[in-house]
């Protein structure tokens, strides 16, 4: 048992070194998951006409690993939804109104070129909201209109009350769910395929007036 202890003591420099490289390979994969997406968007609330919209841009770049699915053919979804909840100090907080959209990004080989589908509307609601196609040149051009949300709407004015406190919670993200099931096993736990931004802000009380 002493020579056992001792040995554990003082590791072999091959065993040594193996420990080091496999603790640079965690922080290599923590460190790339933590530069896809890093920068909190921020939120632009008004009030426009019966309603409160959003508008931000999203700050993020599309990993390699994505790119080259797109190229093969394999349409990319990305999610942002919206929550509106109630604060409320005697209970847990109230959602009062949500808000999803979705965007399919995909490539056409045979025409070279990209097609964004958006569809959004009230996920409470049975229709399936608004609906819009574009092509695009590049790709380039077609992300640029992914990370562009302007004046979408995420509540009516009825669904808030003045003198009440509220709050947005916004999360936008790359839907891997969506992905042929062969490939959603092989992102188990690639970073490269992590695509995540969220933010949080107070509904200012003028906006409801």
């Amino acid at each position: 048992m002493a020579f056992i202890t001792h040995c554990w003591k003082k590791p072999a420099p091959e065993l040594r070194r193996w420990l080091l490289l496999v603790a640079l390979l965690c922080l290599g994969v923590l460190a790339r998951a933590q530069s896809v997406a890093t920068q909190a968007p921020l939120l632009k609330l008004e009030r426009k006409e019966d309603a409160v919209v959003l508008s931000t841009q999203l700050a993020f770049e599309l990993p390699s690993v994505v790119e080259d699915a797109l190229l093969k053919g394999i349409p990319i979804i990305f999610v942002a939804r919206v929550d509106v909840v109630r604060e409320r100090w005697y209970w847990a907080n109230k959602r009062i109104a949500t808000a999803e959209r979705r965007m399919r990004l995909s490539y056409h080989p045979l025409t070279r070129r990209w097609r964004l589908n958006l569809a959004t509307g009230e996920t409470s609601e049975a229709t399936q909201g608004l609906a819009l196609n574009q092509n695009f040149e590049t790709l380039a051009d077609a992300l640029a209109t992914v990370r562009r949300i302007s004046h979408w709407k995420i509540a009516d004015l009825s669904d808030v009350e003045p003198g009440g406190k509220y709050q947005v919670e916004f999360e936008f993200q790359l839907d891997v769910t969506q992905l042929p099931r062969p490939l959603q096993i092989g992102t188990l736990g690639q970073s490269d395929w992590l695509i995540s931004l969220s933010a949080a802000q107070a509904l200012q009380a003028e906006l409801l007036r």
